[in-house]
């Protein structure tokens, strides 16, 4: 068996973003005209009205204040409010395949490592866009990787669960080292004109080298000490977005064909659920909470970091043992705590141990225990 190390990272960034102002501003426009439209049916009692979003109210119950998007003017255009991007031929680079490869092309900078030195590329996201071929073969031919590739969906941990596929294929040998890919196009199963969740996503891509600890070659090396993986089955986050679809003869409200979420319930469910797996997973290792410098976690909600955090070390976390980037990119789905790591481990010093975690939709739960060297 060999070592297993996470030896470069990468972040594709789009150009766009939407402020929270910005967005508000939308949306409410949105609503004067909704409400315009159907002032009768309102006025009856058969229609409810519906309500203004604001700044104020997003802030308190995210912590977003922005978010990166590939198309901004059609999620701010009041009779659209989805992202417009244009059909590429078949012979041309898919959108999730073009984020994925800025992504990778950076992590194989930093990991010091060239195509020709990967064996397999795993696609790692929380929606594909296509059934196939596999987005991972894509990007795979895109960068002259050889080898094998094949993408995995687990929603918003799809992430670590990623890492871990990656990790166990060096760790038995059968790969000196794997790109993994997270490209994700939120702001196209976001509904925009839903106020409880129309501020919750952004569009990013991340990627990670892992390889083997003996051959790898960079500066900035992070041992994987283990990974764990659960999951538990729930209705509370849900798309029903499918091949199927069509087959339905359904028409008229579609809105679950698009991300829905009971939000209080995945709160007070995820939240004990996500502490208890990674104190668990730590205690496995014969390790501490205390002992942790660094808790990249998934970024969807402010306060459901804040609680995580607290749980396992019995106070409130500092900025820098719980880095924050969902303020700046928001709701990323699998690429959120890769964005975190991405940005927020360079600093860390030869020993110390940091967790990355991702949770989401499943429900899934997936960490990994890291050791710089």
């Amino acid at each position: 068996m060999h070592t297993a190390v996470i030896s470069g990272t990468g972040l594709f960034t789009p150009s766009a973003s939407i402020s929270n102002e910005a967005l508000v501003a939308s949306f409410n426009e949105y609503v004067r005209r909704h409400n315009e439209r159907h002032a009768a049916e309102i006025a009856s009692g058969a229609m409810a009205a519906l309500a203004e979003s604001s700044v104020e109210f997003i802030e308190k119950a995210s912590g977003i204040k922005q978010r990166f998007v590939l198309d901004r003017d059609g999620v701010l255009d009041p009779e659209r409010m989805y992202p417009r991007l244009a059909p590429r031929d078949n012979e041309q680079l898919s959108v999730m395949a073009e984020m994925a490869v800025a992504a990778a092309k950076m992590a194989l900078e930093r990991s010091g490592r060239q195509p020709a030195d990967i064996d397999g590329v795993i696609c790692a996201a929380s929606n594909m866009q296509r059934a196939y071929p596999a987005m991972a073969i894509e990007v795979q031919n895109a960068l002259g990787i050889g080898g094998w590739a094949f993408d995995m969906n687990v929603a918003c941990s799809s992430a670590t669960f990623g890492i871990e596929q990656a990790a166990n294929a060096v760790r038995s040998g059968s790969a000196r080292a794997v790109l993994m890919v997270n490209p994700e196009i939120c702001s196209a199963h976001l509904e925009w004109r839903d106020r409880d969740c129309h501020f919750i996503f952004g569009d990013v891509a991340t990627a990670v080298v892992v390889e083997r600890s003996d051959l790898a070659v960079s500066n900035h090396r992070f041992e994987v000490l283990g990974t764990r993986l659960a999951t538990q089955f729930s209705n509370n986050i849900r798309n029903n977005a499918g091949f199927l679809n069509r087959c339905e003869d359904k028409w008229g409200d579609l809105r679950d064909k698009l991300f829905v979420q009971e939000g209080r319930k995945v709160f007070k469910e995820v939240c004990p659920m996500v502490a208890e797996h990674i104190a668990g997973h730590l205690a496995a290792l014969e390790l501490a909470p205390a002992g942790v410098k660094r808790f990249w976690l998934h970024q969807a909600n402010l306060s459901m970091n804040q609680l995580i955090a607290r749980r396992l070390l019995d106070r409130d976390p500092t900025p820098q043992e719980a880095p924050v980037i969902l303020d700046q990119y928001a709701n990323t789905s699998s690429a959120g705590s890769i964005i975190a790591f991405h940005l927020h481990a360079d600093d860390l010093a030869a020993g110390d141990i940091g967790v990355i975690s991702s949770f989401g939709a499943g429900y899934s739960v997936g960490s990994v225990v890291l050791r710089k060297l």
